[in-house]
């Protein structure tokens, strides 16, 4: 408002300053009179400018006072209706005062009911614990068994060490077995997390029916109070409204609860049926392992075991002798099978299949030893070494075929060579086989 004040004083200052001018007839108009009169232009342009947006910002605040007027009236009208608002509510709140002491009866008829489906739920409960026992006995004797299988098992793998074919197609199915005992071992692992977290959830649904109980003690008291409360006066009916609101949205947790409680429960028992059905699984394929375990006990009984192990003779030097002659291993350690006959130094295959043979000899002060391999009068190898010093040295060699039931191997020192032997058994002859065919 001062910078319109201004404005029109100065532009009254201007029209005064003309009439003046116009009037006192001076005779100083020259140069002055022009740049005056420039200037004067260019004043009265920017003042005419201005004057202008004052303007508008006169016509703007009229706007908006105007809409500041509607919206007050806007806000009156709005009391009034809320005035009239809280009338009709106390008149409402007189009605609902009397619903809410017949709400009070059906609320302790509820609570009377909740009480008895969490009697249900509890025995439920209860039930449920004693299955989960039974299911725990039966994995310990689940567990118990597969221990045994496993040294049954380790047993089996020591038997047959020896036959080494044998073990790759005993071992597969061995394999086989210890995945089928490890994947029971986690089932069983399973099944105990899953007992674990049914008894954790049992015992949180007894937490929760506890909790259930103190509520319901609560709102029992909480309802005699409110109704003390709203008899009293009703000032305090607002307070009431939402206690009984806080009331009927705890009751209807309760109910949700207890719908809850329900489906854990039939939760469990479905669980338990699974249990059960898992553990008549776990049953059958360990029958299935004790019988592919007897299967294999029975396998390695009808094999034939054929080892042995000999040394040549405590007498020390063998030869040189101008013939080859059969060496007659002596010493006889092991000969399972009685395929090794010591009298004639022959091994006689018992069964068609694979034999591992190997022999050492020992050569004392000789410039020649050695000897020849023979199968069926054949000779399949010879092994020697000469030395011209005539000192001491071991030879070591063997062998791998396949010999036909009734094949005979024996070793033959050939003529000229010698061999040494006594109690250290430095000269030995051994054999095994390792699978039949």
């Amino acid at each position: 408002m001062r910078v319109v004040l201004g404005l029109l004083l100065l532009l009254l200052g201007l029209c005064g300053s003309g009439a003046q001018g116009e009037g006192g007839g001076l005779d100083e108009r020259g140069a002055v009179e022009e740049s005056s009169e420039q200037t004067t232009k260019q004043t009265t342009t920017d003042i005419w400018a201005e004057v202008r947006a004052l303007r508008d910002m006169v016509v703007e605040l009229k706007v908006e006072l105007k809409v500041e007027l509607r919206n007050m009236e806007a806000r009156v009208k709005d009391s009034e209706s809320q005035v009239n608002e809280l009338k009709a509510e106390l008149m409402v709140t007189k009605v609902q005062m009397e619903l809410l002491q017949r709400e009070n009866s059906v609320q302790a008829t509820q609570l009377i009911s909740l009480e008895t489906r969490l009697t249900a739920t509890e025995s439920k409960t209860s039930d449920l614990e004693k299955q989960n026992a039974d299911l725990q006995t039966r994995l310990s004797t689940s567990e118990s068994e597969l221990l045994v299988s496993k040294s049954r098992i380790d047993q089996l793998e020591r038997e047959n060490e020896v036959q080494a074919t044998q073990l790759i197609s005993l071992g597969t199915r061995l394999t086989a077995t210890e995945s089928k005992t490890s994947d029971l071992e986690k089932q069983n692992a399973a099944l105990q997390t899953r007992l674990s977290t049914s008894e954790s959830e049992l015992l949180v649904t007894k937490s929760r029916i506890d909790q259930l109980e103190r509520e319901s003690e609560v709102q029992a008291t909480q309802l005699i109070s409110l109704g003390t409360r709203l008899t009293a006066t009703e000032s305090k009916t607002s307070d009431l409204e939402k206690q009984n609101a806080d009331l009927q949205t705890r009751l209807s947790t309760s109910e949700s609860e207890l719908l809850v409680t329900k489906s854990r429960i039939d939760q469990l028992e479905r669980e338990s049926e699974d249990l059960q059905t898992r553990l008549s699984i776990s049953e059958s394929e360990l029958l299935v392992s004790k019988s592919r375990i007897d299967q294999l006990e029975r396998e390695n009984a009808e094999k034939p075991k054929v080892v042995f192990y000999t040394a040549l003779t405590n007498s020390g030097q063998v030869g040189p002798y101008n013939a080859d002659i059969t060496l007659k291993y002596s010493k006889v350690f092991t000969n399972i099978g009685n395929a090794y006959n010591p009298a004639t130094g022959f091994f006689t295959a018992p069964a068609t299949g694979v034999y591992y043979l190997q022999f050492t000899v020992f050569g004392h002060n000789t410039n020649a030893m050695g000897l020849q391999v023979y199968k069926n009068n054949q000779s399949i190898m010879h092994n020697g070494d000469l030395q011209q010093d005539g000192g001491s040295e071991y030879l070591t060699n063997s062998l791998v075929l396949k010999l036909i039931a009734g094949d005979k191997i024996h070793l033959v020192l050939p003529s000229g060579y010698s061999l040494f032997d006594n109690a250290g058994h430095h000269s030995t002859f051994s054999g095994a086989l390792l699978f039949p065919m």
